[in-house]
């Protein structure tokens, strides 16, 4: 079976929904049976490269709140993702263009090596006081993922590698009908939106496996929006 997550690493839900997956992706008996493949798309595709704004700011302006609101609805998202075991910084965090990013992780696909730059990238972003819009820190990333210093260094100088890759991965999101990450999908039959429950993925898995129609989930989950909004669903 192959799993395909279509996630922006700026995107904070699909931090917590990806260690909600693996952790579905754990009690799931047939699960090294399991390929899993993270696809390419962009929240703020149209931000300038290079040009960084702090989360809060953007968080305030976005939603018209007051800067200490802005800060609450960080924090709700921090509780989220340590209540899965990740760390969360509030405060320090920019937001920008993550278009090299998911150049670096295609990068990563060719080599074998995707899921552990993924992983490093959304630590730096969420966990970390390390930037992931800046390209110094990506090619640190990089190497620390496994890949080659200098291959990554090409790839970020060459803004038209891996360039094709992301954005076909974007359009077929769009194909798909994805308006929101994380999407997930299954054998490229059944979708899944937005960070679950880790037993919504097993139940999903085993249903698919089993060639079964998945039910839908019992209520909507948190995911970020093409605009950049990760508002948090009503209960």
């Amino acid at each position: 079976m192959r799993v395909e997550i279509w996630a922006d690493i700026a995107c904070p839900w699909c931090y917590v929904g990806k260690a909600r997956f693996t952790k579905g992706l754990a009690e799931f008996a047939h699960r090294d049976e399991v390929e899993v493949v993270f696809r390419s798309f962009e929240l703020d595709p149209g931000s300038a490269k290079g040009v960084t704004a702090p989360v809060v700011d953007m968080l305030a302006k976005k939603y018209g709140r007051t800067l200490d609101e802005a800060r609450g609805m960080e924090e709700h998202v921090a509780a989220s993702a340590r209540a899965e075991g990740l760390d969360y910084r509030t405060e320090g965090r920019d937001h920008g263009n993550t278009f090299d990013v998911h150049r670096l992780l295609h990068l990563a696909a060719a080599r074998g090596r995707q899921e552990e730059l993924l992983d490093h990238a959304y630590r730096a972003n969420f966990a970390e006081e390390r930037s992931v819009f800046d390209p110094e820190t990506l090619v640190v990333l990089a190497v620390e993922a496994g890949l080659e210093e200098a291959e990554a260094r090409a790839v970020l100088a060459d803004d038209s590698a891996y360039a094709a890759e992301v954005r076909a991965d974007e359009r077929e999101a769009a194909e798909l009908g994805a308006n929101a990450v994380p999407f997930f999908v299954l054998d490229r039959r059944y979708g899944i939106s937005g960070g679950q429950p880790a037993e919504v993925f097993t139940r999903a898995l085993e249903q698919a496996w089993a060639g079964r129609e998945i039910e839908e989930p019992a209520a909507a989950a948190e995911a970020c929006e093409p605009d950049g909004a990760c508002a948090v669903p009503q209960a």
